[in-house]
């Protein structure tokens, strides 16, 4: 029972709304009676101020610029932990002791390899087919190989899903690239970690031996820890809400791939370095610039600001410090896009208009950079990162078939369209 409580007065009838408080954040007005009581629905497109769940995993604060997986800062596992201890703290709530994080650390492991009937499934798409769409097949069709572990009802299935979905997609998201540059497919190699595994399957070939970079596999790892959840964004929500229909947790993480593609989600950093290729040098940044300022002009420069975050984004602070790494580990200094980068972060942190706007750079513009100085095409921007992403799904995707509030996603609508009309018949009209 809430112990504090709202009044709204709706035509001289007064309803009381229950008041929940969280652990942090603002307080939520609960409305569910709301409409049974009164016959009146809210109207919030975006759901910006709609929270859709209880949830224990993560916790951001815009206004601080601050992110917690379960409870912990960002900036302190990005520092000291590792992505696959990552996992599992998201994934059961805790910190694993030595003996759990050995344990799942060689679960997640031996999970690695695909059924080699997949491979198969690879050889259907056109050779120039785009890596995400090449991954929302192959991981819907998941379904179609791992049949013992598709009932959500039962909670070693769910546990084996998890497991395998973790284990897998970066082996997913390495035979898309492969696939989409001709390259033969690599096999995942359980002597390495999980960032170097990855790094390994994208850019070994059979021909000669690949030595994976220590310090470039720790920036990748760093990648995927920054990106392995972040609260109910519009992925998250999809996977929620594909999940309470009871569809299997293989379609659940296809559909949040799936919305993840779009340029204003997990195609941010992608749609970030093209607009720096289209600035071109650093010469016509203040053309960009002054374009970006004029109201009338539709640019936007990509990779600046967040919705959430009003202050500042402490990944972004995490993945300035890799990228600078990453770029002096690989001597990188007379490339034109990287320059138009670090001229455009340099104006960006200084300019009065950038200041007043918040538009500081963000977890995208670093990542984009780091990413194609390791050598990725801008298209395998979104498959990385929804392979990041995938655990802090799962985790969302298990906490919500958990939740005795758990019910059916259905938003209602403020209808605007005709008003009840009979049928004309055709000869008639």
């Amino acid at each position: 029972m809430a112990e504090k409580s709202a009044k709204l007065l709706l035509n001289d009838a007064e309803y009381e709304l229950p008041i929940l408080s969280p652990t942090q954040g603002p307080d939520v007005l609960d409305i569910r009676k709301l409409y049974g009581q009164a016959d009146v629905f809210t109207y919030d497109p975006g759901f910006t101020s709609t929270a859709s769940c209880e949830s224990t995993i993560t916790f951001i604060d815009g206004d601080k610029g601050e992110l917690w997986y379960r409870g912990y800062p960002i900036e302190q596992l990005a520092a000291k932990s590792c992505y696959v201890e990552v996992c599992y703290l998201l994934l059961y709530g805790e910190l694993p002791s030595p003996t759990q994080m050995e344990d799942f650390r060689n679960r997640v492991t031996r999970h690695t390899m695909v059924h080699e009937q997949m491979h198969n499934f690879f050889r259907g798409f056109r050779r120039d087919a785009h890596p995400m769409a090449t991954m929302v097949g192959v991981v819907g069709a998941m379904s179609a190989f791992y049949h013992d572990s598709t009932d959500v009802n039962d909670e070693w299935q769910r546990e084996v899903a998890a497991i395998r979905l973790i284990a897998k997609l970066p082996t997913i998201a390495a035979m898309a690239y492969k696939y989409s540059i001709g390259q033969p497919f690599v096999y995942p190699q359980n002597d390495l970690d999980y960032a170097a595994n990855f790094l390994n399957m994208c850019f070994s070939v059979p021909a000669e031996k690949y030595t994976v970079d220590p310090a470039l596999s720790r920036a990748m790892d760093r990648i995927f820890t920054l990106h392995a959840d972040h609260e109910q964004n519009a992925s998250t929500s999809t996977v929620r809400l594909a999940g309470s229909s009871g569809a299997n947790p293989f379609a659940c993480i296809a559909a949040g791939i799936a919305c993840l593609w779009g340029p204003a989600h997990g195609g941010a950093n992608q749609a970030c370095l093209e607009m720096l290729r289209e600035i071109g040098t650093v010469d016509r940044i203040p053309e960009f610039i002054a374009r970006a300022k004029d109201k009338s002009d539709p640019f936007k420069l990509m990779g600046f600001g967040h919705r959430v975050y009003k202050n500042f984004d402490p990944r972004a602070k995490v993945m300035k410090e890799s990228a600078d790494e990453v770029l002096d580990l690989l001597g990188i200094k007379d490339n034109p896009t990287l320059q138009v980068a670090k001229e455009l972060e340099k104006i960006a942190l200084e300019d009065e208009y950038f200041i007043e706007k918040k538009l500081y750079p963000n977890v995208d513009f670093y990542s984009g950079i780091i990413l194609e100085a390791m050598g990725f095409p801008t298209s395998m921007f979104t498959p990385i990162f929804a392979l990041s992403r995938t655990v802090g799904w799962i985790a969302q995707w298990k906490e919500m078939i958990g939740d005795p509030q758990n019910k059916i996603g259905r938003p209602r609508q403020l209808y605007v369209g005709a008003e009840r009309r009979d049928y004309v018949d055709l000869t008639a009209r």
